[in-house]
Order: structure tokens, then sequence, then C-alpha cells
């Protein structure tokens, strides 16, 4: 007989996957950072080339040719860079120049803030070290605080012919230390001379290097040498730009086949969202980056501050570091500001200016320009300035947004990236059902409150109902269903959506305290005990028994407790109508109805909250009312549960006049029909 083949084990093969995920990213990684010499002057000619895009189209539909439209633009951001670099440099030299006027004013304010913090710290360590002197049994050596100073201790007495020697007041230590601290300078060659002849040939001769000074050749050295490094950068970056910008069309077309040569149409979108997203992101940027500035110069001239000039365009360089480069401007305005006046309300003023205007820019002038273009969380921004920073120092610094925004197109474009697109976009990585459910399993009723209410203030209550709350109990009763959920997590379920109901249900807010403390501990029916709850109040029939004819709506659950609380709902989104809806379950159709209740009621609704087997019992239960109510319109409401589609085809029954997909359609078609007699 043989012996079965074991199954090979799956395990390794993930495994394997993961360790080659490890591996790629860690070559990756190493990459970006010893190849950034190279990587970074190509990305900043690549951003660079999206940021001067728009003024390269420009030229050309003005009749400029391809390649003097190119070279125009270049020549002009180049010229931008060496103004600005010059406007900061000169403004530099003439502050470093003006800076030892101030320096009275500077000892002042070191000397004030040492008072107020260093010296108020040392003043309470004396204090403390003055009240553990007067206690000496706490430190375990009684006695030792009596024993006088002046006491001669072993080794310190006097060496003879020390008392000759002029100048000696006090002597610690060794006799030659003390003289030579303090004889007068007067002695000083003699002294010398006794230290030369009584140390021998083999001592030590001290000796002084002082270097020639530089040449002019040696300073024009240093001075290139410094800054040949940016010059070389910057050279690079506009000779790859100039090409970049000139095979820009080419350029596309390469990675289009790359990339996607065999779904162009995909790979085409991806381009053109991240050139838009990136494009009108810097010119934005730019353009709100100079109106900073420009607010900062008159700003800082009005309150008379030095050189103001160089602090706007400081602020305005600055601000395309994310989050911290316009308080770095801040800092040092304020620092000098505190510098140049003798009191606080210059730097004050100062600081209060860049606030005003940052605020102004940030939060008014930004979200009506360009909203949110880039899809980023404000996390995912500074995370990607802390790595791009420490991959790349300072310029990864300035380019960690856009290289972000690029990660983020790929991730909503390319399936296999799509992690991307969770962890750094602003879009909800839960939909609405999903955190409702997600909270209502951690019992926290407050956030999900909070929540409707902001929704709520753009929708109505029926809006929530069918597009929050239903999905979201249909989500738990699929986990019911699948036994995947605990019996504590179905009562928290259940507490938080009565929670919920109570506080944003218009109904709920006018039911007595006494009423809505009441817990559902004690019944699994959240749909019945919100009617009990409402019957406390109202009465067994939920309102007066003598009516106008045809002013009772009645809304019916199919059996589930899903169907008696979407019953439930559907009463009280009728109620805020100002219309008198009541809850009725199949358990009571064998009472006594009310008298002239068959003239009252108007419209029957059948409610089903999600596709269940109870909806198999629609139209034995449509029978039922007709029998029992022959003049009502019997509407039936089949809503389709997590998966609301507008324009899909609406479930009905036989025997039903009409059909809802939604709570909200449910009540328009009540509206509909009082309308009508209204108007006819």
């Amino acid at each position: 007989m043989e012996q079965p083949v074991p199954a090979p084990d799956p395990s390794p093969l993930p495994n394997r996957e993961r360790a080659l995920g490890v591996i790629a990213t860690a070559t990756l990684l190493a990459l970006l950072y010893f190849a950034r010499d190279v990587l970074v002057p190509i990305t900043l000619a690549v951003i660079l080339s999206l940021l001067i895009a728009p003024l390269v189209r420009a030229l050309r539909r003005i009749g400029f040719g391809h390649i003097l439209s190119v070279l125009a633009a270049v020549l002009v951001l180049g010229f931008s860079f060496a103004a600005v670099a010059g406007v900061i440099g000169s403004q530099l030299v003439h502050m470093a120049q003006s800076l030892p006027r101030y320096q009275r004013t500077i000892e002042h304010k070191l000397k004030t803030l040492n008072d107020v913090t260093v010296g108020k710290f040392n003043e309470l360590t004396g204090q403390a070290g003055r009240f553990t002197s007067r206690h000496p049994a706490a430190t375990g050596q009684p006695g030792t605080l009596e024993q006088p100073e002046s006491l001669e201790q072993p080794g310190t007495h006097e060496q003879p012919g020390t008392h000759e020697q002029p100048g000696t007041l006090e002597q610690q230590g060794t006799p030659e230390q003390s003289v030579t601290l303090r004889q007068p300078a007067a002695l000083a060659p003699q002294r010398t001379s006794q230290q030369s002849a009584l140390a021998g040939p083999n001592s030590p001769i001290p000796v002084e290097l002082h270097q020639p000074p530089p040449s002019p050749v040696q300073v024009i050295e240093r001075v290139l040498g410094s800054i040949w490094v940016p010059i070389e950068t910057a050279g690079i970056v506009l000779v790859v730009l100039v090409f970049v910008l000139l095979e820009h069309e080419t350029l596309r077309d390469r990675f289009i086949r790359i990339a996607g040569g065999a779904d162009i149409r995909l790979t085409t979108l991806a381009i053109n969202d991240a050139g838009e997203r990136l494009s009108r992101f810097f010119v934005s940027q730019f353009a709100v980056n100079l109106g900073l500035g420009v607010a900062v110069w008159i700003g800082l001239s009005l309150i008379g501050l030095p050189q103001p000039l160089l602090w706007a365009a400081l602020a305005a360089v600055l601000r395309f570091v994310p989050y911290v480069g316009v308080w770095i401007a801040a800092l040092c305005a304020t620092l000098l500001a505190a510098a140049v006046d003798p009191g606080w309300i210059l730097a004050l003023t100062t600081l209060g200016l860049f606030v005003l205007v940052e605020l102004i820019a940030g939060q008014l002038v930004e979200p009506q320009l360009y909203g949110h273009t880039t899809g980023l969380s404000p996390l995912s921004v500074v995370v990607a300035a802390i790595f791009w920073s420490w991959l790349w120092g300072p310029i990864g610094l300035i380019v960690s947004t856009p290289l972000t925004l690029c990660l983020l197109v790929a991730g909503r474009h390319i399936k296999a990236l799509s992690l991307l697109d969770v962890l750094l976009g602003d879009t909800q990585a839960l939909t609405m059902p999903e955190r409702f459910y997600q909270r209502a399993l951690s019992a926290d009723s407050a956030e999900i409150i909070a929540s409707a209410r902001e929704f709520l203030k753009r929708n109505s209550f029926a809006a929530y109902c069918d597009l929050v709350l239903m999905p979201a109990l249909h989500l738990a009763g699929i986990d019911l269903l699948a036994g995947t959920i605990s019996a504590d997590q179905q009562t928290k379920v259940r507490n938080t959506m009565v929670a919920v109901i109570a506080a944003i249900g218009g109904e709920s807010g006018r039911l007595p305290r006494r009423y809505r403390q009441s817990s559902v501990l004690d019944s699994s029916n959240v749909g019945r005990e919100l009617r009990r709850q409402r019957e406390q109040v109202s009465g067994r029939w939920q309102g007066p028994l003598v009516v106008p004819p045809g002013s009772v709506m009645l809304c019916v659950g199919l059996g589930s407790r899903a169907d008696e609380f979407a019953a439930e709902l559907l009463v009280r989104i009728l109620r805020e109508q100002k219309i008198d809806a009541r809850h009725m379950s199949l358990d009571d159709l064998p009472a006594t109805p009310s008298p002239n209740a068959a003239d009252a009621v108007s419209i029957i609704y059948l409610v089903s909250a999600f596709p269940s087997e109870e909806r198999g019992r629609g139209e034995g239960t449509a029978d039922e009312m007709r029998r029992r109510f022959p003049h009502a319109c019997i509407v039936a409401v089949f809503l389709p549960g997590m998966l609301l589609q507008p324009e899909s085809a609406i479930d009905t029954v036989r025997g039903a006049d009409k059909s809802a997909s939604s709570l909200g359609h449910a009540v328009q078609i009540c509206l509909d029909m009082h309308r009508e007699p209204a108007q006819s």
C-alpha cells in the first residue's frame, strides 16, 4: 500500500515573499542614499520643470519656438534665483555690520534672561543646599560642619622660605602655585629667571605658533572651495532642466512605454494626474509664498525692524519647507527685534505679524486658491519631511512633498501600490458604515455622535440612516450570521445604536429623561425597545385614537430584529416631518385594531432592513394588510443594506402599490401623496 505523500507546507512561500520585499526595500533605500549625489540634481530638475512648464507653454502660445521658449523660461528662473540669493546675501552683510551697535542691548537682554531663568534656578538650589546643611544628621556624618574651614589639613603646612615672597596673602596647595598666582606682575621677570635656573636643561620650553596672514590667492581658493559644490549642483540642475524641457514629450512617451505599454489609457491618466497635481501645487504655492513675503516686507517696514527685505525673502523661501520653514524665519526675525529694541514690544509685534500673516495664508488663501490639491494627509507630510531629510539632507526636506505626492499618485493608479494611497492619502481609510461599526464594537458612542452631528449639518436624518446606520447594521448582521461576533460585542453594538438614536433622533429628544435612561440590556430587539420608550409617553397606540381620516402611516417590520429597527427609524423620520407615523410588528396583527383604524391609515410601509429570509413573508404580509386596510396604499421598503445603489432595480413584492429602496425615498412617497390632494 502506497503511503500518502505529505502536502507541501505553504508557509515558506509567504515567508520568501516577505523576505524578498524586505530585501528590495533595503536595496532601494541604499540606492537612494548612496546615489544621492546623482539623484538629487535630477530630482530637482524634474520638479523645476513642472514649476516652469506653464511658462513654457505660455511662451509657445505667444509665438516663441520650442527651444527659445525653454531657454527663456530657464533664464527667467535662473535670474529669479540669483536675485533672491543676492538680496539675502546683501542683507545678511548689512545686518552683520550693524550687529556691534546692538551689543549693549544684547548683553542686557541676556543678563535679564539669565536672571529670570538660570538665576532663579541657582537661587532655588542654593536655598535647598543651605536647608540641607542645617540638618547634618540627614547626611549620616554628624559634626562635620562644626570644623572650621581654616584648620590645617595634612600636607598643607607652610614651607620654609615661602614667607619671603611678596604678595602671598593666602597659600593653598604647594608654595610654588601660590606664589605664581598671587605675586605682583613686577616680580614676574625675577621669578621667571629663578624658575629657569632651578628647572635644569631638560625642562620643556613653551612655544607659540602663529599662522602667517593668507595671501589673496589662498583667500580666493577658500572662497571658491566653499561655494564650488553649490555652483556645481546648480549647473547640473540647469543643464538637466533644459534637456528635460526640450524632450518633455519624448520622455513622457518613453515612460508610458516602460511603465504601461499594455494599458496606455491608465498610464496616461496616472501621468496626467501626477503632472497636473504637482504643477498646480507648485505654481499655487509659489504665488502664495510670494504674497506672504510681500506682506511680511510691508509689515516689518511699518513696525521698524531693520532689514525687512531679508526676513521677507527668507519667509518666502523657507515656506517651501512644510510646516516649520516660515517659523524658522519668524524666530530669526524675532531674535533680531529683541536685540534691537531695549524693550520687548518690537519682538512681540514681529512675532504677532508672522502669526497673523501665516494664519491668513494657510487658513484663508490656500484653501480658496487650490484647496487640497495634493491629497496628502498632514501626518504623511511631516513623516515624509523627516524621511527625505534623513536621506538627502536639506534638499530632501524641500522636495519631500512633491516626492511623496508622486508616490501617492502611483498608489492610486497602480493596484500593487495601493497601500501607499491608504498610508499617505487624506481620504478616509474606512467608509462611514465601517467606521460606525468599528466604533460601535468599541462602545465609542461619543465619537459616533460627534461624526453624526457633522454629517447632519449638511444632510438629513434620513440620509444618515440610509448611508451610515443601516449599512453598519448590515455589517453587524453579516458577522452575526458568520458567528464571529460575541454576545458582549452584540450588547455594545445595540447600546451604541440606541445612544446614537437618542442623541440625534428628533423623537428621542422629546422623551422624558427617565425613559431615555432605560437600558436595552434586557432586550435584544432594539427596535421594539425604542418603540416601548415612545409608548410609555404616548400610550399603547402611540398617539390619539381619534384622528382625521387618512392621517396615520403604519410602519411594519417583516419579522427580524433589523426589520423592527428599520421600521422604528422610519417612524422617527416621518415624525420629524410632522407626520403621524406609528410602528407595528407582525405580532400585533392578531390584536384587535382600534375603531375606525381602516379609515385613519393611508399608507402602510412593509420594511425590510436588508436581504434576508424574512423578505419571503412580504407577500403574505401585504395580503393581510390589504384585508385589514383596504383603502391604504401599501409601500414595500426593501433596503439593500451595505450595497446601496440608487441606479439598481428596486425590489418589490406582489400586492404592493409602490416600492422604495431607501428610507428617504419612502418619506418622499408619503410627502408626494399628501401634496397631490392639496394641489387638486
